[in-house]
């Protein structure tokens, strides 16, 4: 059987996305749907589970590459969300969700070989405590704090604190937040401090996004790589993407700064173009050498 580096977990979505001048634009989105592809485009075996409604099947053509290394968890509905940009630069945007997958649960994780579990969550309740706990025991695990601070109120978005942190931050081999995901989780508006408080609540290494740069800290020591996208038309997936990338490099063997580089750079240009990423190693590896030559 297939051994993977990692698998990521998640519900994919139907997505409308508005922009800033009122053009509309209908797409396959979800934190799964953007981590996949930037971890596999590094070189990492990656095996995706996607939760979505069987009758959405065609969810999992976004992820490309082999049929074979995803699976459909069958939920009585796919999330719907509607995303309203209010900028050109999509950093302000008003998010609704009009359906919400079922909770992936335990027993419906594919029995294949993997050394890390990725969470990539979009909203609160997709990820039952029980997940957590089966996963913790199986391999690494990471999470995205959107999973478990975005709730949705009668399909209005709304941020608060995660109840459960303190039981289940020190289950996290990584932790990916934003900024302001990280201030809702510490009360800190410094992003170092924010990661040296969630490193102490027992989360072992964070990848803090934010649009000026990437951010991350192991409890000994931060690394910082800086956005050089020459546009953000494709601002949408920043972050998971960023995630996705980094998380493979780790999981080949890159240190902190040299997997934080890589991630940064290979979001800053995935953010040139709309879409998952398409690009390759090669393509990231140039980007550096032209931007990040320094």
């Amino acid at each position: 059987m297939k051994s993977y580096d990692l698998m990521i977990i998640g519900p994919a979505t139907r997505d409308v996305n508005i922009d800033y001048t009122g053009v509309e634009d209908r797409s396959v989105g979800g934190a799964v749907t953007f981590c996949t592809p930037a971890a596999r485009a590094a070189g990492a075996a990656v095996f995706a589970a996607v939760k979505a409604a069987p009758a959405d099947r065609d969810v999992l053509d976004a992820l490309g590459g082999d049929p074979a290394d995803a699976a459909l968890l069958p939920s009585a509905k796919t999330t719907l969300m509607r995303n309203e940009y209010f900028t050109a630069d999509r950093e302000r945007r008003n998010a609704s969700c009009m359906a919400q997958s079922d909770p992936v649960l335990p027993e419906e994780i594919p029995a294949v070989p993997c050394r890390l579990y990725h969470l990539a969550g979009l909203l609160a309740g997709d990820f039952p405590p029980a997940l957590l706990e089966s996963l913790h025991s199986k391999g690494l695990l990471s999470a995205d704090a959107q999973g478990f601070l975005r709730h949705n109120e009668g399909g209005t978005m709304r941020f608060h604190d995660w109840a459960e942190k303190l039981q289940y931050l020190p289950y996290l081999d990584f932790l990916k937040t934003d900024a302001a995901e990280a201030e809702i989780l510490t009360g800190l508006t410094d992003r170092r401090a924010a990661a040296e408080q969630l490193h102490r609540w027992g989360a072992k290494e964070i990848v803090i996004s934010h649009n000026s740069e990437m951010l991350a800290y192991d409890g000994t020591q931060f690394r910082t790589c800086p956005v050089k996208a020459r546009n953000l038309s494709g601002r949408t997936g920043r972050g998971d993407t960023t995630f996705g990338a980094y998380l493979a490099m780790r999981m080949l063997g890159a240190d902190m700064g040299e997997a934080l580089l890589y991630a940064t750079a290979c979001v800053s240009l995935k953010m040139e173009t709309p879409g998952a990423f398409r690009g390759t190693r090669a393509d990231v590896e140039a980007y550096i050498r032209e931007f990040y030559g320094e």
